[in-house]
């Protein structure tokens, strides 16, 4: 064997577990296949950087197709779900997916429930028609006898922040007029708005505005938010502490996606990983008040983490910089931000958080606030759940704790909604 071989063998059985691992909690089923679906992705992170520094293309253009493949999988044409009538339409411009029951009728007056879906994906990755989501939302429309409204919404780096947020107020209030609801059928005392990850944070941020927008005669009843990411001031968690490193999704990984949906420069990502940034003199303290996790986090999530940072900034943010925090303090984008006046005007609410997850204390807060706002919140936790859980309920890459999530999902607005 020539040694050119050799040394490529070598490189290869070392190199490529070497790559592949990830040191995981026990608590977490299956850790191989988890550390292959988060080599996967990362290497189709870093194969779509390298395009980018070559001019091919956007990085995130290079990878929506391949990560496509990561949930369920795809349109199911038969088996529960199956006998969903699925239409593609436009609401207010916004392209919509429509999943319609096959039963004729639900409540009183043969009127259904509905459910209004923002997919997650970092606001830059996702689609209605990915598999997972596809999957769940016929098995929302046939279990639940509801209609189900998954939002196309536009997504970096085509377009920036606020216009992803802007797309699924559009749809939500053109799905939320009173002819639109009785042309589906639909019980306008009975309709959700949910998402999952970026998508959560979408649905909380609609929820907020249609509460207070006296133009919307109808409102939302629930939200159900899942694994949401509520703001980007502070990286620096428990959470991300903890979980900086663990599938599937990186603490560096979401500051990109922030930086990516604020449309700013991606050299900022040092700055918005600082512990300092959020200290910096420019923000008000009512802000850093309702980011303070040493009082809204319960103890146990708190741990032996302490808050990093100076108390105060030394350093001015300008030009680019500058660019940063108004988007991080609009609540459009932070939904953890609002006062208590907004919060407690939103409907009840279904928050789902996963252990080994860096927006976990992101979905604890907010589930304290609502509260304090007195707004009633079912907490649903789950000690073995990752990020993205949930699209990973159903073969080829099946974790029991995503069906888990599934099954709990569903109860909750079978009940309540």
């Amino acid at each position: 064997m020539k040694l050119s071989s050799v040394v490529v063998t070598l490189i290869l059985t070392v190199g490529v577990p070497y790559y592949i691992y990830t040191p995981l909690p026990a608590a977490i089923e299956e850790p191989l296949k988890l550390m292959l679906l988060d080599a996967f992705f990362r290497a189709m992170l870093q194969v779509g950087d390298l395009c980018q520094y070559l001019g091919l293309s956007h990085h995130i253009t290079m990878i929506r197709g391949p990560t496509l493949g990561l949930g369920s999988p795809g349109e199911m044409a038969g088996g529960q779900g199956g006998r969903v009538r699925v239409s593609d339409v436009d609401f207010d411009r916004v392209p919509v997916r429509v999943y319609e029951p096959p039963a004729a009728g639900g409540g009183e007056g043969g009127l259904r429930r509905a459910v209004m879906f923002y997919h997650g994906g970092g606001w830059a990755l996702g689609t209605t028609k990915m598999g997972s989501y596809d999957v769940l939302c016929r098995q929302m429309s046939d279990e639940l006898n509801a209609v189900v409204v998954s939002v196309e919404y536009r997504l970096a780096p085509e377009v920036h922040f606020p216009v992803q947020y802007e797309d699924c107020l559009a749809a939500a209030k053109h799905f939320l007029e009173p002819g639109i609801l009785g042309k589906l059928s639909v019980d306008p005392q009975r309709v959700a708005v949910s998402g999952d990850s970026a998508g959560g944070n979408l649905a909380a941020a609609v929820a907020q505005q249609i509460s207070v927008d006296d133009s919307v005669s109808v409102k939302f009843s629930v939200q159900a938010l899942i694994y949401p990411v509520l703001q980007g001031l502070d990286l620096n968690t428990p959470s991300h502490q903890q979980n900086h490193n663990i599938p599937m999704l990186h603490r560096f990984m979401m500051a990109r996606f922030w930086l990516l949906y604020l449309g700013v420069d991606t050299s900022l990502h040092p700055i918005l990983l600082s512990p300092s940034l959020l200290h910096h003199p420019s923000i008000p303290p009512s802000v850093r008040s309702h980011l303070n996790w040493t009082t809204l986090l319960p103890a146990k999530h708190i741990k032996h983490y302490k808050p990093v940072g100076m108390e105060t900034g030394s350093w001015e943010v300008t030009g680019q910089e500058g660019d940063l925090l108004p988007g991080l303090l609009d609540v459009r984008a932070a939904p953890l931000l609002a006062e208590q006046g907004v919060l407690g005007r939103t409907p009840r609410a279904y928050i789902l958080t996963c252990e080994y997850d860096v927006l976990r204390d992101d979905g604890l807060m907010y589930t304290r606030r609502l509260q304090d706002a007195g707004v009633a919140v079912s907490s649903h936790h789950y000690d073995d759940g990752f990020h993205g859980a949930l699209s990973f309920a159903h073969s080829p890459f099946y974790f029991d704790v995503g069906k888990r999530m599934i099954r709990g999902y569903m109860d909750w607005l079978q009940e309540n909604l």
